[in-house]
């Protein structure tokens, strides 16, 4: 008795497509099959987006980790980049 419950048991499979069978008739199992698959597809694009967005994210978080310190700039090449800076802001407020 307890083997004709195992899910290996072909016997189950016929009996659980017979109960599926009976509850929503004929007509709608085509609906339903194919809710079930556009639900499938539905939740793939998801976890695609969603790694696309992780991916997205890692960059920015490596370029901040290869940037160098500020301690390790010489003072020159820090007012150097701060005059730069000055001037890009000064001419695109001319423009």
């Amino acid at each position: 008795m307890f083997l004709l419950f195992l899910p290996e048991n072909p016997m189950i499979w016929i009996l659980i497509v017979g109960v599926i069978f009976l509850l929503f008739g004929g007509s709608r199992l085509p609906q339903l099959a194919k809710a079930l698959g556009q639900s499938k597809r539905s939740f793939k694009e998801g976890l695609e987006e969603s790694e696309g967005q992780e991916q997205q994210k890692r960059p920015v978080e490596v370029l901040a980790e290869n940037k160098p310190l500020l301690e390790s700039i010489d003072d020159e090449a820090l007012f150097a980049e701060a005059h730069r800076r000055a001037r890009l802001r000064d001419s695109e407020k001319k423009s």
